[in-house]
């Protein structure tokens, strides 16, 4: 194997686990009020039922 080579496949992992590591450092708790709370079960019930209608 040559060096190029090599070298591109040590730039493509540090590529990919570099996205990982700032994947996982960016996520986080999402800090939602209670009305936004509420909002979105509103919104996944009416999915749902949408979703059984359509069966």
């Amino acid at each position: 194997m040559s060096i190029t080579a090599i070298i591109i496949i040590a730039l493509a992992l540090g590529i990919i686990v570099g996205g990982i590591l700032v994947l996982k450092k960016s996520s986080g708790n999402f800090n939602l009020t209670a009305e936004q709370l509420t909002k979105i079960k509103k919104r996944n019930e009416a999915q749902d039922k949408e979703d059984q209608q359509r069966k």
